[in-house]
């Protein structure tokens, strides 16, 4: 059906409209390709996913693959990178009914110990330590994490009044250090979701505290060392 409306755009003379269709039509087949190549790589892992068994299961052509992903290693990076911040919005998503710092926090691990989101990016982080040239999109996304948990965080803090212990962008970046390393860990060790979800709240500690204002108050690094001194 795309092809069709890009050749019908072409007879018409309408050389833009042809670009925009085919810029849609590739970008249905890249999620149509991700979506395949997901979970495949999630239960075979890597080496022990074909590209003829994504193109398969996405309805495609091997050679789709390679246009627009040029390697399976770098479809597997983009595949890793995009369920991650997947999983970051359904940790948002789980958090904004939280009416307490605890709550937040606990709905925060809860969401991301269930899910093998974590681990499948820490395999994309190692490959990429190979693959230099995939290490971009790891960056990137990374980046977007911490930019969009930041951004999260401050509108509860401000939502509920909370007196939060560390600066968004902070809290942010520390919540995923800990979750990738406890998550990590425990995958090794063979820990269940809800082990891990304890683990993840006694290292995260408290973040932040229920005040009686309702205005939002942000402790900067200074002040924080203050009150530690």
């Amino acid at each position: 059906m795309a092809e069709k409306s890009v050749h019908e755009a072409v007879e018409a003379g309408d050389p833009k409209h042809a670009a925009r269709a085919t810029r849609s039509a590739g970008r249905k087949m890249r999620s149509l390709l991700l979506d395949a190549a997901s979970p495949l790589f999630r239960e075979r892992g890597l080496s022990g996913t074909a590209i003829a068994d994504i193109a398969a299961a996405a309805d495609a052509f091997p050679s789709q693959i390679t246009y627009y992903f040029r390697t399976k290693e770098a479809l597997f990076v983009e595949c890793a990178c995009r369920d991650l911040l997947y999983l970051a919005r359904a940790t948002e998503q789980a958090a904004l009914q939280a009416r307490t710092p605890r709550d937040y926090t606990h709905a925060l691990a809860q969401t991301v110990t269930a899910s093998d989101s974590v681990a499948f990016f820490a395999e994309a982080l190692t490959l990429t330590r190979r693959r230099q040239d995939l290490a971009p999109l790891v960056e990137r996304t990374i980046e977007r994490l911490h930019g969009e948990g930041a951004r999260a965080y401050a509108s509860q803090v401000a939502r509920h009044g909370w007196r939060s212990l560390r600066a968004p962008d902070e809290s942010s970046r520390r919540f995923w250090a800990v979750a990738i390393g406890v998550i990590l860990e425990g995958y090794a060790m063979g820990r269940s979701p809800e082990a891990l979800c304890a683990e993840m709240l006694r290292v995260l500690g408290e973040q932040a505290k229920s005040t009686d204002t309702a205005r939002l108050r942000l402790v900067d690094d200074a002040s924080h060392s203050n009150e530690e001194g």
